[in-house]
């Protein structure tokens, strides 16, 4: 029965196209955007995930960031420590040869003032960003002993965060401490046959002659100093250690960042050459649904035949 009033065929056709055009839409979006889930109404599942893994992967980047921060804080400790080593050194240097008698000491202790003066500008310039862990002031308000390095930031099962740190205790690698002078080079020592108190950095022997007493207090102090050189070598030591270990992290938050990042692109990103040739035939329904609409909307107008 052919009716004026309803076109079946047109609207079987009209809905068809209907549908190809919503699936077109979609595949010039995924085309466009190069994204298969790119908002929750596409998989509302996929979506939260990648959502919840990009902001984590911000987060990674904020931590290696914060690696790179604390590696270079340590590289300049650890490149003031071996500047250190060699002026300590040279000090010892020094007291040995001021130990053999008849020597010029008031000369020997113009060259080690100048050397101890340059200990204090080697402490005191080891700077980055504001951090100093060479030449401290332990009474200071915003003083603390342990230095810590954002390393990991890590997310439970059950959605709670945690934040991870690698812990430096500067306490083994402080040269001068202004409140009550417990660093490695001001630490006072007391000589036992002249009871003379100094440090590596205002050792005095100007005054010194070549009696026995002052000889066996030169022979402390040459001791003290290479005392000295031992603690400044460990202290060296352990930030090296330490700086192996951030560099070790920073390569580690480098491959769990792309990690991370090929995951996500499984769940959301688009397969380009499947999408391509979906678009294509879709592009060819398009057409065809169109033709059908038209052949369909066209046998209406047979029925004026029947009054002619």
């Amino acid at each position: 029965m052919s009716s004026i009033m309803t076109n079946t065929a047109a609207m079987t056709a009209l809905h068809t196209l209907q549908q190809t055009n919503k699936n077109t839409e979609m595949t010039q979006n995924r085309i466009s955007t190069g994204l298969r889930v790119a908002t929750a109404t596409d998989n509302a599942a996929y979506w939260s995930i990648a959502t919840t893994m990009r902001t984590d992967n911000n987060a990674l980047s904020t931590v290696r960031d914060a690696l790179g921060l604390g590696s270079a804080t340590i590289d300049v400790a650890y490149t003031a420590l071996e500047s250190t080593i060699d002026v300590v050194d040279e000090i010892k240097s020094k007291l040995v040869a001021a130990r053999q008698p008849g020597i010029d000491r008031t000369k020997v202790q113009a060259e080690i003032a100048e050397l101890q003066n340059q200990l204090v500008s080697i402490s005191s310039s080891a700077v980055f960003s504001g951090e100093n862990w060479l030449s401290v002031d332990s009474s200071d308000a915003d003083y603390n002993a342990t230095k810590t390095i954002v390393s990991s930031f890590s997310r439970a099962g059950d959605g709670s965060i945690s934040i991870g740190t690698i812990a430096v205790d500067i306490t083994a690698t402080e040269l001068f401490d202004a409140n009550d002078q417990s660093g490695i080079l001001d630490t006072e020592s007391t000589t036992t046959n002249g009871a003379v108190t100094y440090s590596v950095a205002t050792l005095d022997i100007s005054a010194y002659t070549d009696t026995d007493a002052d000889l066996a207090d030169l022979e402390e102090m040459i001791a003290t100093v290479d005392g000295a050189i031992g603690s400044i070598t460990t202290a060296a030591s352990n930030l090296g250690a330490v700086k192996t270990r951030v560099n070790l992290q920073q390569d580690f938050v480098g491959s769990l960042m792309d990690a991370i990042e090929r995951g996500v692109g499984q769940l959301v990103d688009a397969n380009m050459e499947e999408e391509s040739t979906k678009l294509q035939a879709l592009q060819v329904q398009q057409q065809l649904g169109i033709q059908a609409l038209s052949i369909a909307n066209s046998t209406s107008q047979n029925i004026l035949s029947l009054f002619r």
